[in-house]
């Protein structure tokens, strides 16, 4: 009885700590973004290939983000590219995030631009 409650304990410990992981903004972008934009921000991720029909944003281009608003970036996360007439490439990620992990994206992806954006 013991043995099967202390293993009942240590994956449950196990279990809130990959959670209390996840959540965490940089760990969201590192397992659903950096696949195409890159652990960096620039648009260099493992999965781009020379056959991709557009180069995924390069959040590092100052320029570029500060014309983009906070809700503007929330948007594209949650409804995917087209919801700014981008790329169908960007697929939506509303049914799969929650409001707090789409909100700490934005900040990680404004931590790549050092910018505030367009109000």
């Amino acid at each position: 009885m013991k043995k099967s409650t202390l293993l009942i304990a240590s994956l449950f410990i196990v279990f809130m700590t990959e959670a209390a992981c996840a959540s965490e903004p940089e760990a969201v972008f590192k397992f659903y973004c950096a696949q195409c934009h890159g652990l960096g921000g620039e648009g260099d991720g493992p999965n781009v290939t020379a056959d991709f029909a557009t180069d995924p944003r390069n959040f590092t281009k100052t320029a570029e983000m500060e014309k983009l608003s906070d809700a503007d970036i929330k948007n594209v996360i949650l409804d995917g590219g087209p919801a700014l007439s981008k790329s169908a490439l960007m697929p939506p990620w509303s049914k799969t995030l929650t409001g707090q992990e789409v909100d700490g994206l934005v900040q990680v992806l404004r931590g790549f631009c050092k910018c505030k954006g367009a109000p």
